[in-house]
C-alpha cells in the first residue's frame, strides 16, 4: 500500500501539523506525538513555576494536569482516545462500587479485558497496524495505573497490615481516591502519552507539595534541626535527559532508516551472507531499533522532572537524583554483562508494575503468570511470545553458566577482564536474538530469522541445561520478566 493511502487510517490525530510531516518526510502521528511531548515539558515548566503548591492548591492542579491531558490525548489520538476515557470512567465506578475485597480483582479483570479486545481490534478488525504512537500505548499505561492503584486501595482497606509486605505496606492507599484525583493521576499531561507509571500515594505527594520532602526526610543530614529542606533544582536532571533526547532522535532517524528490520529476513540478503555476516547485522538493527525507546521514555522521564516530579532522593556522594519514574538505564544496558544485569534495566516501571500486581500475588504458578499477564499486556502478536519463550531458555542457560563458570573467572584481574569481555558479547547477542521477534512480530518471518541462524541460542541453551549441572538458586523459576521483577525490587528498595 502507498504511503498516501496510509495515512488516512493511521493517522486519526489532528492534521494541523501536516504540512510539518510533509517538508521532513516523517509520519504525521509521529509529529504529533513529539509536539505534544514537547508542548508538555514547556507546560510542565510552567507547572513546576506558576502552578506551585505553595501558590495553587491541590485541585487547581489536578485540574490543571487533567484538562491539559485529555487535550493532548484528543489532539494525538483523535476519536480512539475514547478508549482511554471509557476505561478510566469504568474503572473509577468499579473503584466506588465494587467491595473492597474485590475491588482490585474486577479491576484487574476489566483494565486487562479491555485493553486485550483493543489490541485484537486494532490489528485483526480494523487492521490499524502497530506504531509507537497509536492509541494503546497510552492504554496500556493507564491499564497499569488503574491496576497499581486498586491493588494498593485493597491492601490499605481490606487486608491487615501484618499480611502486607514491606513494600506494600508503603504504598497502600488508606482510602478511596476522588474523581477529580483519579482523573488527574490516570490522565495528566506528564505522562498520558508515554507514561510512565508511578505509584498513587507519590503522585498525591507531588500534587499536594510533599514529593520532595517525603524523600529529604529519609536522609540522613547533618542538619536536621529545620523545619524544612531547600527544594532540589531537577534543572541539571532535565538537560541531561533532553541531551540523551537529542541523541536518540538523530540516531533513530539516521540509523533507523539505514538498517530496517525487514533486511534480516530479506531472501537475497539470506542467501548471499555468511552466518556471522547475519548475526552481526542482527546486532546492529536490533541496536537501531532501541533509539525509539530511548527517546521516547527519557523524554517522558525528563516532562515528570521539569514539573517537579520523579525525585528520588540523594546518593551516596550527595548529589541529588531524579529517577524516581526512570525507565531505563542506557549505560547498563549497553554495557551488560548478563541477561540479568540487561532485562533490569530495561522498561523498569513495567517490571515493578508486574511485580507488584501479580508475581507478588499468587501462589500458583507466580512465573508462568507473570509470564502470560506480560505478554499479553504487550499485545496480542506472535513475535510477542516467540521473544518470552526464548527468553525462558537464554535466562535458565546464563544463570547455569553463571552458577557454574564465573568463580572460576573471579580469582584473576586478568581473567575477570576476559570472562567479562566474553559474557558482554554473548549477552548482547543473546538479547538480540530473543528480542528480534519482538521487531518482526509475525510468525513467518521470525520462523525464517531463526532458521537463517540455525536456531543456534535455542540449541546453545538446551545443551548448557542439559550438561552443566543445576546448582542452588535464589530465584525460582526462570523467565526474563521474573528476573527484570525481582532485581528491579531489590534496587529499588537501595535507592530508596
Amino acid at each position: 500500500m502507498t504511503e498516501a493511502g496510509r495515512i488516512p487510517r493511521k493517522t486519526t490525530g489532528s492534521t494541523f501539523l501536516h504540512p510539518v510531516s510533509d517538508l521532513f518526510g516523517i509520519p504525521l502521528e509521529q509529529v504529533n506525538f513529539v509536539a505534544c511531548q514537547l508542548c508538555a515539558l514547556l507546560a510542565a515548566f510552567w507547572f513546576r513555576l506558576y502552578l506551585r503548591p505553595s501558590q495553587a492548591n491541590s485541585a487547581v492542579r489536578h485540574a490543571f494536569a487533567t484538562i491539559l491531558g485529555i487535550y493532548f490525548a484528543l489532539f494525538c489520538f483523535g476519536w480512539y482516545s475514547i478508549h482511554i476515557f471509557t476505561l478510566v470512567m469504568i474503572s473509577y465506578f468499579i473503584m466506588n462500587m465494587a467491595s473492597i475485597s474485590n475491588i482490585h480483582r474486577y479491576s484487574f479483570l476489566v483494565a486487562m479485558g479491555y485493553l486485550t479486545l483493543c489490541h485484537i481490534s486494532r490489528i485483526y478488525i480494523f487492521q490499524y497496524g502497530i506504531l509507537t504512537t497509536d492509541f494503546s500505548g497510552p492504554l496500556m499505561i493507564v491499564t497499569q495505573k488503574i491496576t497499581t492503584l486498586a491493588f494498593q486501595v485493597h491492601d490499605g482497606i481490606g487486608r491487615k497490615a501484618e499480611d502486607l509486605t514491606s513494600e506494600q505496606k508503603q504504598l497502600a492507599i488508606k482510602t478511596r481516591p476522588s474523581l477529580l484525583e483519579y482523573l488527574s493521576y490516570n490522565l495528566n499531561f506528564m505522562s498520558i502519552i508515554a507514561g510512565p507509571c508511578s505509584n498513587f500515594k507519590d503522585y498525591i505527594e507531588f500534587i499536594e507539595g510533599r514529593h520532595m520532602q517525603m524523600k529529604l526526610l529519609k536522609v540522613s543530614w547533618k542538619q536536621r534541626n529545620c523545619n524544612r529542606f531547600p527544594d532540589p533544582s531537577p534543572m541539571g536532571a532535565i538537560l541531561q535527559k533532553l541531551g540523551i533526547t537529542l541523541l536518540s532522535l538523530v540516531v533513530f532517524l539516521t540509523l533507523t532508516k539505514t538498517f530496517p528490520a525487514t533486511y534480516i529476513v530479506d531472501d537475497q540478503f539470506i542467501n548471499r551472507s555468511s552466518f556471522l555476516t547475519r548475526l552481526g547485522f542482527l546486532y546492529v538493527v536490533m541496536q537501531a531499533s532501541k533509539p525509539k525507546y530511548y527517546f521516547a521514555w527519557t523524554l517522558a522521564d525528563a516532562i515528570n522532572n521539569a514539573a517537579g516530579f520523579g525525585f528520588s532522593g540523594v546518593d551516596e556522594k550527595g548529589n541529588y537524583r531524579w529517577d524516581l519514574l526512570s525507565n531505563l538505564n542506557i549505560r547498563n544496558i549497553e554495557m551488560a554483562t548478563s541477561f540479568k544485569m540487561y532485562v533490569e534495566n530495561w522498561n523498569i516501571q513495567t517490571t515493578a508494575w508486574l511485580k507488584r500486581v501479580c508475581y507478588d500475588r499468587t501462589s500458583w504458578y507466580p512465573t508462568a503468570s507473570t509470564f502470560l499477564l506480560s505478554a499479553l499486556w504487550h499485545g496480542v502478536y506472535p513475535g510477542y511470545y516467540f521473544t518470552f519463550t526464548t527468553g525462558i531458555f537464554v535466562t535458565l542457560a546464563a544463570r547455569r553458566v553463571r552458577n557454574n563458570c564465573r568463580h572460576v573467572f573471579i580469582s584473576s584481574k586478568l581473567l575477570k577482564v576476559g570472562y567479562d569481555l566474553v559474557t558482554w558479547l554473548a549477552t548482547q547477542l543473546s538479547v538480540c536474538y530473543t528480542v528480534a521477534p519482538f521487531v518482526l512480530l509475525a510468525v513467518e518471518p521470525t520462523i525464517k530469522l531463526y532458521k537463517s541462524l540455525y536456531f543456534h541460542m535455542h540449541i546453545l541453551c538446551i545443551l548448557v541445561l542439559l550438561v552443566l549441572p543445576k546448582k542452588s538458586q535464589k530465584l525460582s523459576g526462570g523467565n526474563q520478566a521474573i528476573e527484570m521483577e525481582a532485581h528491579n525490587c531489590n534496587k529499588s528498595k537501595k535507592q530508596k
